[in-house]
């Protein structure tokens, strides 16, 4: 598991953050928000979507569209051609199992994301993360700046231990 400092726990704004180096990406499926750490517990937050609380059939599979809890590593990045759900430039941040194992599982944009994120119910993908153009901008310069890799935690609710002052 993760480990992530929490001394100082500043929230900062989402247009005023900077990426750096030791980031981490948490994500609450609970409340459908995303928080970036910095390794010294000040962190920005933002509104997302995630994954339907039910099964579905999509790429010829049938299986339940809950975002999956766990901890994951973003290890690669992919232009996907579908440009309704991966949005307008498709680009796809994958997601891989504890660092290893790759998934169907990604973060992304989608050409209906943002009616998706400031309706009241978010759960509306098919299990991936889905963010704004500006959301998955930072994300993608925080993967570029700890060298082509982004640790993600998700979670159904928020660890009281770690994230006590939020």
């Amino acid at each position: 598991m993760l480990s992530i400092s929490v001394p100082t726990t500043t929230r900062q704004s989402f247009d005023e953050w900077e990426p750096q180096r030791g980031d981490v990406l948490y994500v609450d499926t609970k409340v459908n928000r995303g928080y970036i750490i910095h390794p010294d517990g000040d962190f920005t937050s933002f509104l997302l979507a995630t994954g339907q609380r039910r099964n579905v059939s999509y790429i010829g599979l049938y299986y339940n569209a809950t975002t999956p809890v766990g901890t994951w590593t973003v290890k690669s990045l992919h232009t996907q051609g579908d440009r309704i759900t991966y949005g307008k430039n498709g680009r796809f941040m994958r997601l891989y199992k504890d660092g290893e194992e790759w998934t169907h599982y990604g973060i992304h944009e989608h050409l209906y994301g943002d009616e998706m994120i400031a309706g009241e119910d978010r759960y509306r993908s098919m299990g991936c993360i889905i963010v704004s153009r500006e959301v998955l901008d930072v994300l993608m310069a925080t993967y570029e700046l700890n060298w082509q890799s982004l640790e993600v935690v998700t979670s159904y609710g928020l660890d009281d231990t770690m994230f006590a002052k939020l």
